[in-house]
Order: C-alpha cells, then structure tokens, then sequence
C-alpha cells in the first residue's frame, strides 16, 4: 500500500465546489486530488466501513462495533479507517478507551456535485445503442 498522503478534498482554498466532471475538464491539481479520494473508496471494506459510518443512527459509530462485522484484524480495521480519515471522508474523536468515527458529510457532498450532470443538461447515451 502506498505511503503517500492524502488531501483532503475541498480544502484547496477555493470557495465553494470546483466544476464538475460533466461541466469542464479537470486540471492536473484537482484531478490528482480527486483520485486520492476515489482511491480511498476504492477498497471494498472501506467502502463498507463508510457506509457503516454513514448510515448509523446518531452520525456516529465506535471503532468497537465496527471491528465485529468484518474477518480482519483490529489493526487493519484501524489502517483502512486511517485512510478515509486521510481522505476528509470521516472524522474522529477519542472517549476514554475507545474512538468514535462519524461522516463528514460536505465531502460526500462535494464527490456527488463532481459526479452530477448539470440541470438541464442533456442525457447522453452509450455509444453503441440505437435510438
């Protein structure tokens, strides 16, 4: 697995979100930063521990009921939550023995804004299908 840090994605200074990729083509900057974050998700257990995160009543969850749901060590359960965290996809926040894990919802915000085609815009379709 590569060493190299993540960025958080839309804490570049820029105000408000950048352009879609439906919009406008991506410069080197940003592209390198968006695939450090689709690179995160990238995994099936981080996928699935975000979800986990993601979908628990009170936005929040203990590293201690998440651990339980998957065949893996507790240090590799920590390592993957340590890249979402990299990625500005969830934070966390230690109470005694154990950390709590929530979403951060303005960067799920802001990949669904890159991914949404503009209002208005006209639906395109597969090359290769036949009107």
């Amino acid at each position: 697995m590569s060493k190299q840090e993540c960025v958080v994605l839309g804490q570049d200074g820029a105000d408000g979100c950048c352009p879609g990729l439906l919009t406008a083509p991506l410069d080197e900057d940003r592209a390198e930063t968006l695939a450090k974050v689709f690179k995160a998700l990238g995994d099936p257990v981080r996928l699935r521990l975000l979800s986990m995160i993601a979908s628990r009543a009170g936005g929040e969850v203990c590293v201690c009921d998440l651990t339980p749901a998957f065949d893996l060590s507790q240090p590799t359960i920590s390592h993957h939550l340590k890249l979402l965290k990299q990625a500005g996809l969830i934070d966390s926040e230690r109470r005694g023995t154990w950390v709590y894990y929530r979403l951060l919802p303005e960067t799920t915000d802001q990949l669904a804004a890159i991914l949404t085609r503009p209002v208005g815009a006209p639906a395109t379709e597969p090359a290769g299908v036949a009107s």
